[in-house]
């Protein structure tokens, strides 16, 4: 009994998540369809100039087969434009989404506290590591992976220190609607599964 009392304590200790930390999946799928959104709006607005010039090609040609021929191919280039541009920005914010995530939830779990320095060291090593694989010459790369570095940690101490602000009132918000709920066991399967094995071997 006491060694599946401590696995009991061994599941609810590895289930528990910090106060503050993100889900990775949810993100990175939130991030996906964010870049989806952004980079097929960006690029159908970027497609406005180029309808205008089509539209004056077909001011000036009577022939109507040749007008047709001229709508379909603009019609069927912004598809591929406003497609691309949706794919290429959702898996770059994806991307980005997911490793961030990842790293601050890496470094929330190997340093045992969810704080500031986990958001600021994550979008630190994110927006280097994004400089990195950027395309250019090395020295370029090597700049780029500094200012990433700089601008990812000034950024995220800001942005990471409302976010905890803003998870403490919500967790305040909590426990004075509901003042009794921590002194509630909370009942898991295997305290469950313990529980039937004692009624059966009681009976």
């Amino acid at each position: 009994m006491e060694a599946l009392e401590k696995s009991e304590e061994t599941v609810s200790n590895h289930s528990q998540k910090l106060a503050g930390t993100v889900n990775w999946g949810t993100a990175t799928v939130i991030g996906v369809f964010a870049g989806l959104f952004y980079g097929g709006s960006k690029e159908a607005s970027a497609s406005v100039s180029k309808d205008a010039e089509v539209m004056l090609k077909l001011g000036s040609t009577p022939d109507k087969r040749e007008q047709y021929r001229m709508m379909r191919d603009a019609m069927e280039k912004r598809f591929i434009r406003v497609t691309r541009g949706s794919i290429v920005g959702g898996v770059r914010l994806g991307l980005f989404t997911a490793t961030f995530c990842g790293i601050q939830n890496l470094l929330a779990e190997k340093r045992g506290v969810h704080d500031v320095f986990n958001v600021v060291g994550a979008g630190s090593a994110t927006a280097a590591t994004f400089g990195l694989i950027m395309p250019g010459s090395l020295p370029w790369r090597a700049r780029n992976v500094m200012l990433g570095a700089v601008l990812g940690a000034a950024l995220g101490f800001p942005f990471g220190w409302a976010h905890l602000k803003l998870v403490e009132k919500a967790n305040e918000g909590n426990l004075s609607a509901h003042p009794d709920s921590d002194q509630r066991e909370a009942r898991s399967g295997v305290g469950a599964a313990i529980e039937r094995l004692e009624e059966n071997l009681n009976k």
